[in-house]
């Protein structure tokens, strides 16, 4: 697939490798993409912990789909900037992996995530377990070739329901076909949660903007209690909303949810502040 360690892969190469309970790597950004989001950093953390557990597992079982405690946001990865990534296994069995990482550019942090919980599903499922074992081999090896990634189109939203200040509804349409899905996954697509989350962080954002001050510069400050409850494939049409709890003069809490076919299969809480709040 020419796709494939490209599309959506977010980890170069793995630098250390201890014993399935912490791996270290990194993700060199294209500088010829016009953004790279936070939502990719945190995919970049999420793809390292596979793959110590896909390997702990012997390329038998991978964690698919996830519950994150809380992601909190710290800064910004730029375009033309090296990721350095690592990871933290609390625990990997056949039920689950347990983790929590972080990204750094040139030791300033960019992300952090606790508390993230990966069930581990059949690999075969998914992908071709030998061809994920010759790419780890790759990773932990020479790496694989930098600036592979064409960046991604995000999906439209489309404006349905408005309560001014309170609440925003949109929806978003996941393309039948797309490049990610070279790499998420082979043999069975599925649209990654991180655009997902994406998705809501821009609509949130928009919220909290009617909500604040006027003139702030805001930006996504921590996402906590993300759960994604069943996959969303191509083509699925998916609405997604967001709802203000409370505000103050620089910041903002809302909750976030995603609906499928009126299933719920995501749900969320954030929090946006204004550019120079911690």
């Amino acid at each position: 697939m020419p796709d494939r360690f490209s599309a959506f892969s977010f980890v170069d190469r793995i630098t250390a490798l201890e014993d399935g309970r912490r791996a270290r790597g990194h993700f060199a950004i294209p500088a010829g993409l016009p953004a790279f989001s936070t939502c990719l950093v945190a995919e970049a953390v999420g793809q390292l912990a596979a793959w110590v557990a896909m390997a702990q597992a012997d390329f038998q079982r991978r964690p698919v789909a996830a519950l994150s405690g809380e992601t909190r946001i710290v800064g910004e990865a730029a375009p033309g900037e090296i990721l350095d990534l690592g990871v933290e296994i609390e625990s990997c069995d056949a039920d689950a992996v347990v983790y929590g990482g972080w990204a750094r550019v040139a030791d300033t942090p960019v992300l952090e995530l606790r508390w993230c919980v990966g069930p581990m599903l059949p690999l075969v499922d998914f992908d071709a377990p030998e061809a994920l074992r010759g790419d780890f081999e790759t990773l932990c090896g020479p790496g694989k070739p930098p600036s592979r990634f064409p960046g991604i189109t995000a999906p439209d939203l489309a404006l349905i329901d408005r309560i001014p200040g309170q609440r925003l509804r949109a929806a978003l349409n996941v393309p039948v076909s797309a490049p990610f899905f070279g790499d998420h996954f082979p043999r069975r697509p599925v649209f990654p949660a991180t655009l997902l989350l994406d998705a809501q962080i821009r609509l949130a954002v928009r919220l909290a903007g009617e909500t604040l001050p006027p003139g702030q510069r805001l930006r996504p400050a921590r996402v906590a209690d993300v759960k994604m409850r069943s996959f969303i494939l191509p083509g699925q049409a998916v609405e997604i909303e967001t709802v203000m709890r409370s505000a103050t003069d620089g910041a903002a809490e809302l909750t976030l949810a995603a609906t499928v076919e009126g299933k719920r299969v995501a749900t969320g809480r954030m929090e946006i502040v204004s550019r120079g709040s911690g």
